[in-house]
């Protein structure tokens, strides 16, 4: 089942602003590892249940996941072959408005290597550009560019 709120105040919500900097939930509160974004974007709940996958499917259940990202936003899309105007389009699916500094999963319960692989395969299923952070030896490296 994919990740959406079970009920909303308003259906639709405006686009709002994309600019600025991560205010919150830019450090490592849970984990030993974490994967933190360098870039801004949507990110889908699509997409963020394919990364917790293929997480959990390299880590064969060990260790411990947070998701530090929850889809909270609707967006819309109008249908094909309609014309513009007669109102906002029906809800098309849920994002998470991301940040650059913001923390998107953090790991806990394995090893630094096993953490990176893992990480890296969540990396590959993401639109944006992350970097690979430990708790004491701070940010290590980008993994994807």
């Amino acid at each position: 089942m994919p990740l959406m709120p079970k009920r909303v105040k308003y259906r639709k919500v405006q686009k709002g602003s994309r600019r600025g900097l991560a205010k919150a939930g830019t450090t490592l509160s849970f984990g030993e590892y974490g994967l933190q974004a360098l870039e801004r974007a949507w990110v889908t709940n699509i997409q963020i249940e394919a990364c917790r996958v293929a997480i959990n499917r390299n880590l064969k259940r060990k260790g411990k996941l947070w998701l530090r990202i929850y889809p909270d936003k609707p967006f819309t899309k109008k249908p094909l072959e309609v014309r513009m105007g007669k109102g906002k389009g029906g809800v098309e699916g849920w994002v998470s408005v991301v940040r650059p500094g913001r923390m998107l999963f953090e790991l806990d319960g394995v090893t630094e290597q096993q953490a990176r692989i893992a990480m890296r395969l969540a990396a590959t299923k993401l639109p944006i550009r992350v970097r690979f952070v430990t708790r004491h030896g701070g940010v290590q490296q980008k993994v994807s560019e």
